[in-house]
């Protein structure tokens, strides 16, 4: 029937409910009884005493539960399509009334990885206590479903008052649930997620299809700025959306004009607290646009097809920078570079590494050439190993990215003359406060040392966490707790700055090289 909804079926049933329930009604019930009788006779009473409990089974349900809509998930999760239907039904009251609502989405941050670390098993069961935990944060008349394989949506029951700070007082609620630590098949796992949400006030005199549109747009923006980050939705948030067709458009004239350009983060030594290298990020300053987050850029390069005149550019700043450093009387030793996929296929690319040391007079060991885990690991025979090896013959370091995500066995370590291997980030995290984490990272850190393989973990917050990974015996340690990726022109002040610190404090003792 048009117009019918689960929600007005509920409304009905419980005004129905509230009423048969009242004390007049239940008093005027034996009147209506004998009213029956005197007009029907027997028959009439008959029919009246079926009726009346089917009446009351109707407003209440079997035992008195309430009505709900049907869920084809477990825990509290609704469908995907019920759960748009729902919104739909509460973006509509919300324009009729003067309640509000806001729409939330929640991503769990780096999970794509999930199933090569643990399983697709493991993972369907991450999921499932993340869903679980998200639905427990919320109130009761709150909805919840998985509308993505790692994504998880929240729509609030309507209210009177939901200003801003509350949504974000709910979004670091929702964050802090997920963060707590889960047990798979013996293994911590530490989730954090990014979380975007759209108050129906923004979207009000638009549509509900806007309504989440606009809630997927503010967890794009979160996850640019992430991992772990809340954003809420704007109308200038919208105006960034838009013009990332543009972006597409502008990022060959970028790389041309040198306004796509490496910054550095710097690695520093758990022993000496000496700085041992940095590593190039890409960033994009736009001349109208300001900073353009990675996120947003190189999916749009990699659509261009140009990841490899990428790499160019970043080894040309790259050499660059260690020839001013040079210069600058600055010591680091060495410079990591990403090369992935389309760099790795190109059959010339160690002579045009060659080419280019030569070009700064630079020996090879000052690039560190680092290569996904992910792409080591599934690497077959091909032009991508014998590239790989003959940067390392040509005297190239070689670091493992993001070691633990991609199951790249010991043969494959030793296979490609691999020189360190950089801790994974998700093994980093809390690792000053929790044992299983601890123990990770002993194993890892054992292994590489039978292998005479240097370590760097990844993503160093906290002082525990470098303290602990100092104490344990990782090499070198890089993440915001040290430094952000900082210009050029901003990394000579900041080794000023961190070696005069180094006079003041004592030696962290435990590790294997300085």
């Amino acid at each position: 029937m048009a117009g019918l909804s689960w929600e007005n079926v509920a409304r009905a049933r419980s005004a129905a409910a509230e009423f048969l329930t009242r004390p007049a009604a239940l008093a005027c019930l034996p009147a209506a009884s004998l009213a029956v009788y005197w007009v029907g006779g027997d028959s009439a009473l008959i029919a009246a005493a079926a009726i009346v409990p089917m009446i009351y089974l109707m407003a209440f349900g079997p035992a008195g539960a309430k009505m709900d809509r049907p869920t084809t998930m477990q825990n509290g999760l609704t469908d995907k399509s019920v759960f748009e239907e729902l919104a739909a039904e509460r973006f509509k009251e919300g324009r009729e009334t003067s309640l509000t609502s806001a729409l939330f989405k929640i991503e769990i941050d780096e999970a794509a990885d999930f199933a090569d670390r643990f399983g697709q098993v493991a993972t369907d069961t991450i999921m499932a206590r993340a869903g679980e935990r998200i639905f427990a944060a919320l109130r009761e008349g709150d909805i919840v479903a998985r509308t993505g394989d790692y994504r998880f949506s929240a729509c609030l029951k309507p209210v009177r008052q939901l200003d801003l700070e509350l949504c974000i007082q709910l979004a670091g609620r929702l964050q802090a649930k997920l963060e707590e630590p889960i047990s798979i098949d013996g293994t911590t796992v530490y989730l954090t997620s990014s979380v975007g949400f759209c108050q129906l006030g923004q979207v009000v005199n638009t549509s509900p299809r806007a309504w989440i549109e606009a809630t997927a747009t503010a967890l794009r923006e979160a996850q640019a700025h992430g991992p772990n980050a809340i954003r809420a939705y704007s109308s200038e948030m919208k105006r960034r959306s838009e013009t990332r067709a543009e972006v597409r458009q502008e990022v060959a004239s970028a790389l041309e004009s040198g306004h796509i350009r490496p910054w550095f983060q710097p690695q520093i030594s758990t022993d000496t607290g000496r700085v041992t290298g940095f590593e190039a990020l890409a960033r994009w300053d736009h001349p109208e646009r300001g900073m353009i987050s990675p996120a947003d850029f190189l999916p749009a390069i990699e659509q261009a097809d140009m990841l490899e005149r990428l790499a160019e550019v970043m080894m040309y700043h790259a050499f660059a920078a260690l020839k001013a450093w040079d210069d600058a009387g600055v010591i680091v030793p060495q410079i990591g570079v990403n090369f992935a996929g389309p760099e790795l296929k190109n059959p010339r690319l160690v002579d045009k590494v060659k080419w280019e040391l030569d070009r700064f007079d630079l020996t090879p060991e000052r690039l560190a050439v680092e290569v996904l885990e992910t792409v080591v690991a599934r690497a077959p025979d091909d032009i991508i190993t014998r590239n790989i090896n003959g940067l390392g013959q040509l005297g190239c370091r070689i670091d493992l990215d993001d070691f633990g995500t991609g199951h790249a066995s010991i043969a494959s370590i030793r296979r490609f003359s691999v020189s360190r291997i950089k801790i994974d980030r998700s093994f980093v995290m809390k690792a000053d406060r929790d044992p299983d984490q601890q123990r990770m990272i002993s194993a890892i850190l054992t292994m590489a040392e039978r292998l005479g393989v240097q370590t760097l973990a990844e993503g160093v917050e906290t002082a525990g966490e470098h303290a602990l990974l100092a104490q344990l015996g990782c090499d070198h340690v890089q993440g915001f707790g040290i430094a952000k990726p900082m210009p050029f022109e901003e990394t000579i002040d900041w080794m000023a700055q961190h070696n005069a610190k180094l006079q003041d404090v004592p030696r962290i003792f435990g590790n294997r090289t300085g």
